[in-house]
């Protein structure tokens, strides 16, 4: 699990340009299902075949991770940049960011710009390039960049690292494609695409796959820090199964379905609420008629900052878990 995840967190891929994780996942599971896909939006979906009369299961987790585009070079060689995603600015301020060809920079904002509000007008990233001629030649208008890769080992098997949002959960989807064997239901295992801008890659392969039932695999907040967020959830304690969110109330009975799945399997977990945020599954329930949903959560400290903190103990117990509910 732990080298999966490292390998995924260390991708270049922010949204919109995810294919270079996409090839990454492509080499990990292509043993382990029957086909594989790229959509026209760039979702992989990926197929590992049942028996006549099984279900049809969909699990998506999203490839994209929060970074940031240039909007314009000033004469100086200062590049522009406006968020895409949920950055926090306090967050992101003298980090080192990266684009896809390796040029680094600093992000940086204006002197007097007030760190806590939402206004991304006055943020650019500092190449170190003399001129803007110089700069051009590193960069162009309408690059993206995300924050440099990182990831660090904690105590207690907590890593952190960037983009944990969300390739905690293909790690665990991945992991579970390893570990399911044959199964009478048809699972397809999608790899979604700009969940960050609004789950429109979930929305495009929900209804091509047109599943009997959604999961999606995505962390969620943590309320185990000093002063933090106010939510029951805390890193280590358990994959978290979702009752609901900002994007769907899930399906009461796939809660339940996820619950008695996780006593059959021994895995830790708990429940959990969140008032605000969404996941792919909020477009795989809208999709066509209606499809029931249900989300696996992966507590996480930090969200949308460079350095986003897991428990590998609760992505282990949502594999266990994900394992039993898709052999059922």
């Amino acid at each position: 699990m732990k080298d999966t995840l490292k390998i995924l967190c260390t991708a270049y891929g922010p949204t919109g340009n995810e294919y270079n994780v996409a090839e990454i996942i492509k080499g990990m599971v292509a043993p382990y299902v029957d086909e594989m896909k790229m959509d026209a939006m760039g979702n992989l979906i990926t197929v590992k075949k049942g028996q006549e009369g099984g279900k049809k299961i969909m699990l998506a987790a999203h490839m994209d991770h929060i970074g940031f585009v240039v909007t314009d070079i000033d004469d100086k060689g200062f590049a522009r940049v406006h968020n895409v995603g949920g950055i926090r600015k306090a967050n992101s301020l003298y980090r080192r960011v990266v684009f896809e060809n390796g040029v680094s920079g600093i992000l940086a904002a204006e002197n007097g710009d007030d760190a806590n509000d939402r206004d991304m007008t006055k943020l650019f990233v500092d190449l170190g390039a003399a001129n803007k001629e110089e700069a051009e030649k590193m960069i162009r208008r309408g690059d993206f960049a995300v924050y440099a890769p990182e990831f660090t080992e904690l105590s207690n098997n907590l890593v952190a690292g960037t983009a944990m949002d969300d390739r905690a959960g293909c790690a665990i989807q991945i992991e579970t494609l390893k570990r399911l064997g044959e199964t009478k239901n048809e699972i397809v295992a999608v790899f979604t695409v700009q969940e960050e801008v609004g789950l429109r890659g979930a929305t495009a392969a929900a209804f091509d796959v047109a599943p009997d039932m959604g999961i999606a695999l995505d962390v969620t907040l943590c309320g185990d820090t000093p002063k933090g967020p106010k939510i029951a959830v805390k890193a280590g304690e358990g994959i978290a199964v979702k009752i609901l969110d900002n994007s769907l109330i899930c399906h009461p009975g796939v809660v339940k379905a996820m619950e008695e799945a996780a006593e059959r399997a021994g895995a830790k977990y708990q429940r959990e609420v969140l008032t605000a945020g969404g996941t792919d599954a909020g477009a795989i329930q809208r999709s066509r008629g209606g499809i029931p949903s249900g989300v696996l959560s992966i507590p996480c400290r930090y969200v949308h900052s460079p350095n986003e903190v897991v428990s590998l103990n609760d992505m282990e117990d949502g594999v266990k878990l994900l394992v039993e509910l898709l052999k059922a």
